[in-house]
């Protein structure tokens, strides 16, 4: 009997989880502190919607799962990395992540911003050394490229600086806009860019198509959660709501009100089905994950 939508991505969450705990160093070799750190970061928790999109975005383009586990498994560990920097206390200081305190709780401050560079060094390495053989050159580096610029200054670490210049600040909705693209939307257009260029072959008007998508509902996830920040429970979430509000941070509510960020995010949602229209039934996952985004509780 064919798997239902939520019962793939479930497959693919197990696959990406089995994938992790693979490639991360275990908790016996040393430094095992380290170690140990890195896979309480990355493993246990999480709704890995970036693996989730490397993988529908390959199936739209007719690759093999097997083929996206190292890209999947590259971004993962690279928003762990940013979420270990984020919770810091010269960021968000965040006690709670995912449902259990944050590392730099459950260790120590040190080891934390220890744990999210490996975690960054690691994701490259997993991308250099677990693709496919029958990925071109070209192609392989043209995936490390990518995924460096959108976890660099001109990505999502970039939007983190760009998040904390606007604390306090009320910036224009164009303003706030680049904001995201950057700091959230980088690493998920990333993400569906590698799983498209899995495929040795891919087309450009296809890898378009896609980014288009990956672009607004990047930003349609950021939207989604300003709002949970918002209106979100601590249970649902795996972490404290209202930090945002309470940080003085420049969020969609903020600017727009709660029921204009839920157009933006309605908005940009149509736009990014739109994008996929030409792909046909191959692009149904990430239509169901494009939903699941603007709509999830957590």
């Amino acid at each position: 009997m064919p798997m239902n939508e939520a019962q793939l991505a479930e497959k693919w969450r197990e696959r990406a989880d089995r994938a992790l705990a693979q490639w991360l160093p275990p908790e016996t070799l040393n430094p095992a502190r380290l170690h140990a750190a890195m896979r309480y970061a990355a493993l246990d928790g999480g709704k890995r919607i970036r693996p989730l999109l490397v993988y529908a975005a390959g199936r739209a383009c007719g690759v093999a799962a097997e083929r996206l586990d190292a890209p999947a498994v590259a971004v993962e560990l690279i928003h762990a990395y940013s979420l270990v920097h984020d919770d810091l206390p010269a960021m968000d200081d965040d006690d709670l992540r995912r449902g259990k305190p944050t590392v730099h709780r459950a260790f120590d401050e040190a080891t934390a911003i220890l744990a999210g560079d490996a975690l960054q060094s690691l994701a490259f390495h997993v991308l250099a050394r677990g693709l496919d053989p029958a990925i071109p050159d070209r192609q392989r580096l043209a995936m490390l490229d990518e995924l460096a610029l959108a976890s660099g200054s001109r990505g999502m670490a970039g939007g983190q600086a760009m998040d904390l210049a606007a604390t306090g600040k009320t910036p224009n909705i164009a303003e706030l806009e680049d904001l995201h693209i950057h700091k959230t939307g980088a690493l998920i257009r990333a993400s569906v860019r590698l799983g498209a260029l899995c495929r040795p072959d891919v087309d450009e008007p296809t890898l378009q198509r896609l980014d288009h998508f990956a672009k607004c509902i990047g930003l349609a996830f950021q939207i989604r959660d300003d709002i949970l920040d918002v209106e979100g429970d601590a249970e649902s979430l795996g972490k404290q709501p209202g930090v945002d509000q309470a940080l003085g941070k420049a969020t969609y509510p903020a600017l727009l009100g709660l029921e204009d960020a839920r157009r933006e995010a309605d908005n940009l949602y149509r736009d990014a089905l739109a994008s996929l229209e030409p792909l046909g039934e191959v692009a149904d996952m990430l239509r169901w994950l494009g939903r699941y985004i603007v709509e999830r509780s957590g």
